[in-house]
């Protein structure tokens, strides 16, 4: 195991599985010393962990839940990674992380709930987590989404 897997397993937290492609893509690219990933859904156990528009009020999803959300997308990206690499102590540094939320009208807090997978991030890979990052407000994703998380990493050669 690796020491990102130990510091994992320290947050009570485990690589899940590949989360399989629901189009015409695959989960990551490795283009040289970089692993792209594709948007990552809060997939856990084969299933969406929840979906709506995240906001306050009634039928929405809160903003506290969309943060726990954004971490399992970005477990998610984790594990698109180490699929690609093996070891995901290869990972020299986290680049970029850009965000999606499926916001209600009245929103703003994006930055917040992609707090989620960038706490993560800084948590897992230590300094090597620190990144660049966008946390953007979108209508709807995919299988209707709250949240979804794409990385792309720098790695060893």
């Amino acid at each position: 195991m690796s020491t990102v897997e130990d510091r994992l397993a320290e947050l009570g937290l485990t690589v899940p599985d590949v989360v399989p492609p629901v189009a015409a893509y695959v989960p990551a690219v490795l283009d040289g010393s970089r692993v792209y990933t594709s948007g990552q859904l809060p997939m856990a156990g084969g299933a969406m962990a929840a979906t709506g528009k995240v906001g306050e009020g009634d039928g929405l999803v809160s903003p506290e839940q969309a943060k726990e959300l954004a971490q399992q997308c970005a477990l998610n990206a984790i594990a698109a990674i180490k699929a690609l690499i093996g070891d995901l102590d290869k990972v020299e540094r986290v680049v970029k992380v850009v965000g999606f939320v499926a916001s209600d009208p009245a929103f703003t807090g994006q930055p917040g709930v992609i707090n989620g997978a960038s706490e993560l991030f800084g948590k897992a890979f230590g300094d090597r987590g620190i990144h660049a990052r966008s946390a953007v407000g979108v209508a709807a994703l995919p299988l209707d989404a709250p949240v979804e998380v794409e990385v792309i990493v720098h790695v060893a050669d």
